[in-house]
């Protein structure tokens, strides 16, 4: 049986509505979680914050350029604040990278604090290699030739 020209466009409409109604809220859900993401870190929930960022990551196809720069952006500070060097250093390279791909994508406050945390890590890489950067202390934290001994 042969199908009327009208009866095909109306099944490839339905067929045409139903992938959009199931692609774009996937979509929205990892804006929602960047979003989440974001309100987790600026609330200095680090930990929740790294674990939405990590849950994303196998999706980072799914989001914007400029989602991804946020992304980066994201992780890389909160590795950096939880101690994760190596992997803020990796992050922050990244958002530096799209940042000046498409000048603007980053806020001028996080454009800022990119250039700072890798200007000291890369002091530290080319001081004393990856394992220096991966030995060195937390922001914040104080040396072992700071601290006073028992």
């Amino acid at each position: 049986m042969r199908l009327a020209p009208a009866s095909l466009l109306i099944r490839g409409s339905f067929a045409l509505a139903l992938a959009c109604a199931v692609t774009l809220p996937a979509c929205a859900t990892y804006r929602d979680q960047l979003a989440r993401s974001q309100v987790a870190f600026e609330q200095n929930d680090h930990e929740r914050a790294l674990a939405l960022l990590r849950n994303m990551e196998i999706d980072l196809t799914r989001l914007t350029p400029s989602e991804r720069a946020h992304y980066a952006y994201l992780r890389g500070m909160t590795d950096y604040r939880m101690g994760y060097r190596v992997d803020a250093r990796h992050w922050l390279a990244l958002a530096k990278a799209y940042e000046e791909a498409s000048p603007g994508v980053l806020p001028a406050d996080w454009r800022a604090r990119t250039s700072e945390a890798l200007e000291e890590m890369n002091g530290i890489v080319q001081e004393g290699g990856l394992k220096a950067l991966a030995a060195s202390q937390r922001p914040g934290e104080a040396s072992d030739t700071a601290r006073p001994s028992n």
